[in-house]
């Protein structure tokens, strides 16, 4: 049950990310949602994680061959399908997204690390 939770808010988390980097710089946050998801959407600010938590570009897209023009993170991590050893995109979101956030939280840094902080009922 945990762990089926953690894997909806990867996918949400990846989303989200994917979201915003398509949109770039938006006035609000970009809202991830994942189709036939049992939680809510997670709103996700590029600039709050990139220009005030300082995390590096190449965290969340590791396999972009220029850092100017980020890619998506569905061509390797499809939505339930393992591609060359890529874990399902929610898999790969929540584990990302939910241990950056555990560190965070460890440093005295204001981070979500339940799932209702980034879910959100509307």
């Amino acid at each position: 049950m945990v762990l089926a939770g953690i894997a909806v808010m990867i996918a949400f988390v990846a989303i989200l990310l994917q979201a915003a980097y398509a949109q770039k710089k938006t006035a609000g946050p970009a809202m991830l949602k994942l189709d036939g998801a049992k939680l809510p959407p997670v709103a996700f600010s590029h600039p709050l994680h990139t220009e005030k938590a300082k995390v590096d570009c190449v965290v969340c897209h590791h396999k972009d061959k220029n850092p100017g023009e980020p890619g998506g993170c569905m061509p390797c991590h499809d939505r339930n399908d393992v591609k060359d050893g890529a874990p399902p995109i929610k898999d790969a979101y929540h584990k990302n997204c939910i241990d950056c956030h555990k560190e965070s939280v460890a440093k005295k840094v204001n981070a979500p690390t339940k799932c209702n902080e980034c879910h959100k009922k509307q």
